[in-house]
């Protein structure tokens, strides 16, 4: 049998000079956790506490992969869909309204939305990721949504 610790996710923000500089030592922030227990999203570098969210498996239907298009490369994101009614969570886009996710980004469901981090500062591992979610919660699906074209 597999220890259930070799198989727990953990991507860990890149240390910059900015931790430092606000204070937050030189500490490892943890990006994104898949465990047991559910999914952490790690906050912000800058505001990490404020927007720290545990969502736990119960709370969860799928994990989503996606994309923001953007003048540049364009910026990818997870998160997780959860059931309605789930509680609320704390993040960098709880400011925005219904109406700019919507023109931001018309493929990805508001509460989704609401409950993403963009995958900056740090990388994804789509495998040991897909691995962690069917150890500890194999009835939920990890999607990746592509963004359409822009016309």
């Amino acid at each position: 049998m597999a220890d259930v610790n070799s198989l727990v996710y953990e991507a860990y923000f890149v240390r910059t000079p900015f931790q430092l500089l606000s204070g937050m030592k030189w500490k490892k922030l943890v990006a994104l956790r898949v465990d047991g227990e559910g999914v952490l999203l790690g906050g912000a570098p800058a505001r990490y506490e404020r927007q720290l969210a545990f969502v736990p498996w119960h709370d969860i239907t799928a994990i989503v992969v996606w994309r923001q298009l953007t003048a540049g490369n364009g910026i990818n994101y997870i998160g997780v869909q959860r059931k309605p009614g789930a509680p609320a969570l704390p993040g960098m886009n709880s400011g925005v309204s219904q109406e700019t996710a919507a023109q931001l980004v018309p493929h990805v469901d508001y509460e989704l939305f609401l409950a993403s981090r963009p995958i900056n500062f740090w990388r994804l591992d789509p495998e040991r990721l897909q691995a962690a979610v069917d150890a500890f919660a194999p009835q939920v699906p990890v999607l990746v949504y592509s963004q359409p074209h822009a016309s």
